[in-house]
């Protein structure tokens, strides 16, 4: 078992582990809630708008220890769809800057996610229909393009045909992803992930659904898993050894004849040996939507994936998936089955999600951890309606 979650536990003092500060290289998180990475598509040519700075700022007034922009592709042909982010520039870096200054400056920690679409690129927003484009997104001004992919098989038929990436390819790919680390650097941010899930590109490489390469690529687990390594191992190269990286998995692919839990355990102990400090552990997405999951849903689902990775390789863990609930995600650490917690479209249900856990848990109960400007007014209300 990773040290981070026994010292806490030897070190509980009342607190909720929820609660309890979590160290992490040269960072010290406030508390182990992060808000996930959550796509808007609402950027303009892949930089930054006041639509981020404001979603983006609500998750640190509400308490979050970290909180991650949505993934920015490394490449312009690396976007899922027209309004993704993208950190292919200097401009996109710092399109960024102000949401991330502000929330720095509530007191959490900040994260940026990279990424590639790989075969998932050139999709519609999932608003205008989340499929291949058509003639409506044309109308639109919106216009497809040609992916990458490890192979030339599309996601689904009438899906575009990706063209299959060579050697120089990968190291185009691999170099973007450096450059993208290093502009992320400059911004100042905390965190860095990978996004290596879902069915995009470097998950693309690991699953045996997408992944038909005879190369050193392709065949058995270890070379489809090499491109992805080496992907990792060049970020890790370049990314502060004072900052900590991330890495985001689908830990089982839920197809028959797909990547499973136990190459998911090998992969993240070859991650935790190249320096990734935290596996993220969704799931699903190979042959879909990244939302639609086959798995069955229920509150916590993918909670066993990190459990397991965890205990198994040895690695520390962040569990995401329907963790709606202060009580469960304090039981999730409690029991060792993760060291953070994620929460996603919870937290665009209740940006405050955070702020009320510690009130449910008996972690704030004097509104001190709340911005001061909201708290002095909230502790007077409680005081007026004898609470």
């Amino acid at each position: 078992m990773p040290e981070s979650v026994e010292s806490s536990k030897d070190a509980a003092t009342g607190t909720p582990l929820l609660f309890q500060p979590f160290a992490l290289r040269g960072l010290t998180l406030r508390n182990r809630i992060v808000i996930a990475p959550m796509c808007q598509y609402s950027a303009v040519g892949g930089l930054a708008q006041d639509w981020h700075f404001a979603h983006l700022s609500g998750f640190a007034l509400g308490g979050a220890g970290l909180v991650f922009a949505e993934a920015a592709s490394v490449e312009e042909r690396g976007r899922i769809t027209h309004g993704d982010l993208g950190i292919w520039s200097d401009a996109h870096a710092e399109a960024l800057k102000p949401a991330i200054r502000f929330m720095q400056g509530q007191g959490a920690a900040v994260g940026v996610q990279i990424a590639h679409a790989g075969r998932k690129a050139s999709m519609q927003r999932p608003w205008h229909g989340n499929g291949p484009m058509d003639e409506r997104d044309t109308e639109r001004g919106e216009t497809p393009w040609d992916p990458v992919a490890p192979s030339p098989l599309p996601m689904q038929d009438g899906w575009l045909m990706p063209a299959e990436l060579d050697e120089a390819g990968l190291a185009q790919i691999r170099d973007a992803f450096v450059a993208a680390a290093r502009r992320v650097d400059a911004t100042g941010v905390d965190v860095l992930e990978v996004h290596g899930a879902h069915g995009y590109l470097l998950h693309s490489f690991l699953s045996p659904i997408s992944n038909h390469r005879t190369d050193g690529y392709g065949g058995d687990r270890a070379g489809r898993m090499r491109f992805p390594l080496s992907v990792a191992k060049a970020v890790r190269a370049v990314w502060p050894e004072t900052k900590p990286l991330f890495y985001r998995i689908s830990s089982v692919d839920s197809v028959e004849g797909g990547w499973e839990i136990e190459d998911s355990v090998v992969f993240a102990g070859a991650l935790k040996e190249i320096g990734v400090d935290i596996v993220d552990c969704s799931s699903g997405g190979i042959g879909g939507p990244a939302t639609a999951a086959r798995l069955p849903r229920q509150y916590g689902f993918q909670v066993p994936f990190s459990a397991q990775i965890r205990r198994e390789a040895a690695v520390s863990t962040m569990a995401v998936g329907l963790i709606v609930e202060p009580d469960h995600a304090e039981a999730i650490l409690q029991e060792g089955d993760a060291d953070l917690i994620a929460i996603a479209r919870e937290a665009l249900y209740n940006p405050f999600w955070p702020h009320h856990a510690a009130k449910a848990l008996g972690a704030d109960g004097r509104w001190e951890a709340w911005p001061e400007q909201y708290g002095w007014w909230l502790s007077r209300r409680e005081r007026f309606m004898g609470q």
